[in-house]
């Protein structure tokens, strides 16, 4: 692996944590990473578990990118962060996010992407903040937002960028469990143990009948987007 996606198996359990020292943003770099990680955790089966590191989980798309002379890393990136949110949502395997610290915009649509999600006490921040950085809201984000948040956080949310805090995240969906940053990764390890113990290929079934429409609007959602994409950044 590279120096910002590192990857590590040990007794049925996938590890992938993702640091690039900063933000741990969404580039084409740590997007492909991930999926190379994901490669390996899906060839050695058990159970999945992506974490960032201390004080951040992610802070979205790299920005830089945009400001960039090069049309079609921009493409690529949005591509590869729509496309990530799908292959994680129909993931065969249990997947657990270690929520590490802030969780925003692509951060934030790949938190809603995992089974379970399990976040930390203090001082974080979850949004979707595009409209409040010159940006629409995305198809695939609009679905992958949908299916997990509740009805009132998905709209204020995502019309007007609310910045939520770790207990209103927990409320609004972006999270299902609130631990200390001190018992994280034990809480983690007993949650992964859990998951080990179920079938497997029950467990992918279920997850893949549970989606089955999700995943068919977020793949036209996708298309759509990149669609959009290619207009506006490869003329």
């Amino acid at each position: 692996m590279s120096d910002i996606v590192n990857y590590e198996f040990k007794d049925g359990i996938s590890v992938i944590t993702m640091n690039d020292g900063k933000a741990n943003v969404m580039s084409v770099a740590m997007l492909t990473e991930i999926n190379v990680a994901l490669d390996q955790a899906e060839t050695n089966g058990g159970v999945l578990i992506l974490q960032g590191r201390d004080g951040i989980f992610s802070g979205g798309f790299d920005l830089g990118v945009f400001k960039s002379d090069d049309p079609n890393e921009i493409y690529s990136m949005l591509k590869s962060g729509a496309e990530l949110t799908e292959r994680l949502l129909s993931f065969p395997l249990p997947t657990i996010a270690a929520c590490t610290g802030h969780g925003i915009a692509m951060g934030a649509f790949i938190l809603l992407s995992m089974d379970y999600r399990i976040g930390i006490e203090g001082d974080y921040r979850f949004a979707a903040n595009e409209v409040a950085i010159g940006l629409t809201v995305p198809r695939f984000a609009t679905a992958v937002c949908r299916q997990r948040l509740t009805p009132a956080a998905f709209n204020y949310g995502l019309t007007t960028a609310h910045i939520f805090t770790t207990h209103a995240a927990l409320q609004a969906g972006f999270l299902d469990q609130l631990v200390s940053q001190e018992t994280l990764q034990s809480t983690v390890a007993d949650t992964a143990g859990r998951f080990g113990q179920l079938d497997l290929e029950s467990h992918k079934a279920t997850k893949l009948r549970l989606r089955a429409d999700l995943l068919l609007t977020l793949r036209q959602a996708i298309e759509e987007d990149c669609e959009i994409w290619q207009s506006s950044y490869l003329k």
